[in-house]
């Protein structure tokens, strides 16, 4: 299901619902002169709130109208209706989307702000008590704000959680490949350096053996030769395979660091042809998609990334790219900044533009056999 929709269905929402409705049934219960005008500024309310839920937090500008236009509605519903009743309701939905979108501070800040405005409207109503009033409904505000507010931190630290088990299982993955690609070098090497020693003297043996003339025309010598070259060639050949598949997993790594993030997708393309062996530099090559995938989710709202790795020569090219849309004046930041300098410590280079489509396009190279400066 897609993000937005999801936040728009969530409980926080179905809440929110009844609770209009619940206001709305109160006003059909007092009818007015002004009902048209209360039930549009209903209307309005319930419209703005959805459009918060639905819209992307990297919509800061538009994010905030709504919430200033959600506090004025309810200010002016509560101006209909200046006695205690039901539309004061709206600010304690107003309060919980606050300390959901904005810092808690200034959340608060702008709930006391609408609060001293609901002050003069139910002291100039006539009230007795419009204090007590207030600060009734302020509690309530207080508590609800302060629910959204933890529940906002419980969410980001449960993301956050997410994207560090994924970090985890991805360096874990590139790990246990070198791991066992130093176990098949130094069987490799054991191989080679004992056992083929061993097999070489032994034949070199079998050889003045059979020049003998008491052994020369022995078929158990002849087959002895015979057994003693194909055994060094089958270990040379076993030694030659050991080398050759050495080389990390580096696509499970990059997938296992996508998997937990709901969006963007990673679409990877790697050529059969790209063969990573430093370790060092699979972890530079997981750095760079891992800091595209946060722009990309953060400052562009993509749905999917495409990370295409090839061999170019003797250097490997990386071009990343998604389906988003850089916003405002773009320029390099701490993440880029820290990309470009993990790419040059390997001597390679890397260019960021603006794809036609307005999203930003990264492409690097990086020498196959350099190793960090």
């Amino acid at each position: 299901m897609n993000e937005r929709w999801r936040a728009a269905v969530d409980p926080m929402s179905w809440a929110a619902l009844i609770t209009w409705v619940a206001i709305g049934l109160s006003l059909r219960l007092i009818t007015p002169p002004n009902a048209p005008l209360a039930w549009g500024l209903l209307i309005a309310f319930l419209l703005a709130f959805i459009a918060l839920r639905v819209l992307p937090e990297h919509r800061v500008r538009l994010c905030t109208a709504l919430l200033l236009l959600e506090g004025l509605l309810a200010l002016t519903l509560i101006w209909l209706y200046p006695r205690p009743g039901t539309a004061q309701i709206l600010l304690v939905i107003w309060a919980a989307q606050l300390a959901m979108i904005w810092p808690l501070r200034t959340a608060l800040l702008a709930v006391l702000a609408a609060d001293l405005v609901y002050y003069c409207i139910v002291r100039e109503s006539g009230h007795g008590t419009p204090m007590l009033v207030v600060t009734v409904n302020a509690g309530f505000q207080l508590f609800a704000g302060l629910c959204a507010h933890y529940a906002r931190r419980a969410e980001q630290a449960r993301d956050q959680l997410l994207l560090v088990n994924a970090d985890l299982l991805a360096t874990r993955a590139l790990l246990a490949d070198s791991a066992r690609d130093s176990e098949r070098l130094r069987v490799a090497r054991e191989l080679h350096d004992v056992a083929g020693h061993k097999l070489t003297a032994l034949t070199l043996n079998l050889r003045a053996l059979a020049q003998e003339p008491a052994f020369a025309q022995r078929h158990e010598v002849v087959l002895a030769q015979q057994l003693s070259s194909e055994l060094l060639g089958d270990i040379r050949g076993v030694v030659d395979a050991l080398r050759r598949e050495r080389g990390l997993d580096l696509a499970t790594a990059l997938r296992a660091l996508a998997a937990p993030m709901p969006k963007p997708v990673l679409q990877l393309r790697m050529a059969g042809d790209v063969r990573v062996d430093d370790p060092a530099l699979a972890e530079t090559i997981l750095r760079i998609v891992q800091e595209a995938l946060t722009n990309a989710a953060r400052h562009a709202g993509a749905n999917t990334l495409h990370v295409s790795l090839t061999r170019n020569a003797d250097a490997l090219q990386l071009t990343i790219d998604d389906d988003g849309r850089v916003r405002g004046a773009w320029q390099p930041g701490n993440g880029l900044t820290g990309m470009r300098e993990r790419i040059e410590a390997y001597g390679g280079a890397v260019h960021f533009m603006l794809a036609p489509a307005g999203s930003l396009r990264i492409e690097a190279q990086l020498p196959a056999g350099a190793s960090p400066a």
